[in-house]
């Protein structure tokens, strides 16, 4: 079994090389590696061409700057595995990680697998998530029993699972370019094609935690995708009559009226009307399915000072009672 390891590349001189040594040091032989230098502009070419040179697993890929869903498609459209193993530059992997997910790998259209994190600024790593082991015939079951539930990783996040190319080929899997959240939009229309997903326990994926990176240093723009991710899940999801759609519509929900929590307003000043533009009403309506929901839609509709007052009751009847 072959698996192709996509690595995003922008201006990563300070980490690239530890990212590329661990995969290189893999005890698991049968694999290849695309790198997408995405216009970087420090040493990081340099560096890839150095790796590239001596070693004949690693391809490089150059691009303008795109952004990293874009460096992960372009990489996509190259790899020949049999599974996709998506890898951040500026993280690495555990030596065993390969040859343990062929092990216990079945033909699944995807395994998940545990990750811990690493802090750079204090030098220490968290205890990983309790491990899992589960098996579904249905990435949707899949995706309804661990959505939201309550981990260090969000659930959402794609560098811990191991796709089956076929699977994403067949169904356009994608990053949307452009955005922020990018994994937001592409797990749950994951979880809904696939039909065999496996849970193990392993923890493969070391996760860094540093000042500068993208999920570190993003500004108001992002409460914008998340509308608009909104948008696009509603519209993919309403039309589909085969599935249970609670939780997905629950997580839409929260969303279209994360933007408008005071907290979010105080991290990124008050965006209430260009919000309220970007929301497709008519999706947001039909996905408020739960009596809380709905007020939350009407309360917006009308203003969200009147949503952040409905918050601020709940917050006060919470107390006295």
């Amino acid at each position: 079994m072959l698996i192709s390891v996509i690595i995003p590349v922008y201006n990563v001189e300070l980490y690239l090389a530890e990212c590329l040594d661990s995969v290189l040091a893999q005890t698991y032989p049968h694999y290849e590696v695309i790198c997408v230098n995405d216009g970087s502009t420090d040493g990081s070419q340099v560096l890839l061409d150095n790796y590239a040179a001596k070693y004949d697993k690693i391809q490089v890929i150059n691009q303008k700057n795109k952004g990293l869903s874009a460096a992960r498609n372009a990489g996509i459209a190259t790899a020949k595995g049999d599974y996709i193993f998506l890898l951040d530059s500026d993280d690495k992997i555990e030596k065993h990680a390969f040859e343990t997910l062929v092990a216990k790998s079945n033909g699944e259209d995807f395994i998940c697998f545990n990750g811990k994190r690493y802090f750079e600024e204090t030098n220490t790593e968290d205890i990983p998530d309790e491990g899992i082991s589960a098996e579904f015939e249905s990435g949707w079951d899949y995706y309804n029993q661990f959505a939201l539930i309550d981990r260090k990783f969000h659930f959402v996040c794609t560098v811990l699972r191991l796709y089956r190319r076929e699977f994403v080929l067949q169904h356009k899997l994608h990053f949307q370019e452009g955005i922020f959240h990018e994994d937001n939009l592409f797990t749950p229309i994951a979880c809904y094609y696939a039909q065999k997903v496996k849970i193990i326990p392993d923890c493969l994926y070391i996760y860094r935690i540093r000042k500068g990176s993208i999920t570190q240093n993003v500004k108001a723009k992002r409460l914008l995708d998340i509308v608009y991710i909104a948008n696009t899940l509603a519209e993919f999801f309403i039309s589909k009559d085969d599935i249970d759609k609670k939780t997905i519509y629950r997580e839409i929900a929260g969303s279209y009226f994360r933007g408008f929590m005071p907290e979010e307003i105080k991290a990124y000043g008050n965006n209430d009307s260009i919000l309220r533009s970007k929301i497709n009403w008519h999706f947001y309506q039909k996905i408020s399915i739960f009596p809380r929901h709905k007020r939350i839609y009407r309360l917006l509709k009308v203003h969200p000072a009147l949503f952040r007052c409905y918050l601020l009751t709940e917050k006060w009847l919470k107390i006295v009672r």
